[in-house]
C-alpha cells in the first residue's frame, strides 16, 4: 500500500476542496529514502536536507542557481536533425521531437552569458534529461560557439557536464565532436582565458575523454559519478575488484583527477572565486598569500 497515495494524498484533497492536488508534493531520496516536500527540496537546490545527497537538477535551475540576474541564453548554432536516418526501437527524428516536446530545449545543452558573482563567464550546461545528455553534433556545436563567445567578450568558459556520453543515433558524426570540442577548449587556453569544468552526476563516455577533463580546474559535486567505461565493464576487463568508491567525486579527489568537491550551496561562490583568481593580472596572483588560494573548499596543502 503505497501511504502517500491512498491516504495522505486523498486527505489534502479534503481540507484544500481540490481534485488537482499535484502527484510530485514529495518526493523520496534516492540515498536515505526520506520524504522530502516539493518546495523544500527546490528551495535546497534538490540537495537532500537530510543527507546531503545531491539529486540531478535541471539545466534551467542550474543556471538560474549560479548566475547573476540578467544572464542571456544563446540560440544553439543550426544542425542536420538526423543526418544518418537512424533508427532502432524508434526513428531518431522522433526521438528528438519528444525529448524536445517534454524538456522544451533544443538539444541537451543550453549556453549562457553573463556573470558569476560579478565575474565575467559563458556557461555551457547539460541537460541530461535530454537524451541522457549525450553529445551529438548539436552539442559539439553549441561548445564551439560558447568557446568563441567567451573569447570574444574576454569571459571564462564554465562547462557544466552531465552525460552519458556520445549519442549513438549519430554514429561516427557524434564522436568527431570529442576532437571538436579539444580544439574549441584550446582556443579558450591560447586566448589566455580561464576554462573550468564542473562535473556532475554522471559524467562518463565521450564527454570525459574529451573537453570534460581538459580544465584547468576541476570542480565535482559530492558522489557524482565521473568515468569513462562503467565500473563493471572495468571489472570484467582488468578482472580485479575496484575500490570502495570507484569512479565517485571524492576518490578522484583523493587521487588526483578533481581539484575541488563543492556542495551545491557553495558552488557559486567557489566559481567566483576561481574566475577571479585565473583572470587578475600575473603578478597581483603571484603576490596573493596562498592561504587565500588554499581556503577554498576542497582545497588543502601537499
Amino acid at each position: 500500500m503505497n501511504w502517500l497515495t491512498n491516504y495522505v494524498r486523498p486527505k489534502i484533497r479534503t481540507l484544500l476542496g481540490r481534485k488537482d492536488v499535484p502527484d510530485n508534493l514529495w518526493h523520496k531520496c534516492p540515498a536515505c529514502e526520506q520524504m522530502i516536500f516539493h518546495l523544500e527540496l527546490a528551495k535546497n537546490l534538490r540537495v537532500c536536507p537530510n543527507c546531503g545527497h545531491h539529486m540531478r537538477l535541471p539545466a534551467k535551475e542550474r543556471l538560474a542557481s549560479l548566475m547573476d540576474e540578467g544572464f542571456a541564453t544563446i540560440e544553439l548554432p543550426a544542425v542536420p536533425a538526423d543526418p544518418l536516418h537512424f533508427r532502432d526501437q524508434k526513428r531518431y527524428a522522433d526521438r528528438l521531437k519528444a525529448a524536445r516536446a517534454e524538456t522544451e530545449l533544443d538539444d541537451a545543452i543550453i549556453v549562457a552569458h553573463g556573470t558569476i558573482g560579478g565575474q565575467r563567464a559563458v556557461v555551457a550546461v547539460f541537460a541530461f534529461d535530454f537524451m541522457g545528455g549525450s553529445m551529438g553534433t548539436a552539442v559539439g556545436e553549441a561548445l564551439v560557439a560558447a568557446a568563441k563567445l567567451a573569447v570574444l567578450q574576454e569571459a571564462a568558459l564554465i562547462a557544466i557536464t552531465a552525460s552519458g556520453g556520445a549519442r549513438m543515433q549519430e554514429g561516427a558524426l557524434s564522436l568527431m565532436q570529442m576532437p571538436r570540442t579539444t580544439i574549441a577548449v584550446q582556443i579558450v587556453k591560447e586566448a589566455g582565458l580561464p576554462y573550468i569544468v564542473v562535473l556532475t552526476d554522471p559524467t562518463t563516455g565521450g564527454v570525459t575523454a574529451s573537453f570534460a577533463m581538459l580544465g584547468d580546474i576541476h570542480v565535482a559535486e559530492p558522489g557524482a559519478m565521473i568515468g569513462f567505461a562503467g565500473a563493471r565493464v572495468i571489472e570484467q576487463t582488468v578482472r580485479e575488484k575496484l575500490p570502495e568508491g570507484f569512479q565517485r567525486a571524492e576518490y578522484l579527489n583523493e587521487h588526483g583527477m578533481v581539484d575541488i568537491v563543492a556542495r551545491r550551496a557553495e558552488l557559486r561562490d567557489t566559481l567566483s572565486r576561481l574566475i577571479g583568481l585565473l583572470t587578475e593580472p600575473a603578478a597581483r596572483r603571484a603576490a596573493r598569500p596562498s592561504a587565500e588560494v588554499l581556503a577554498l573548499p576542497g582545497i588543502s596543502e601537499g
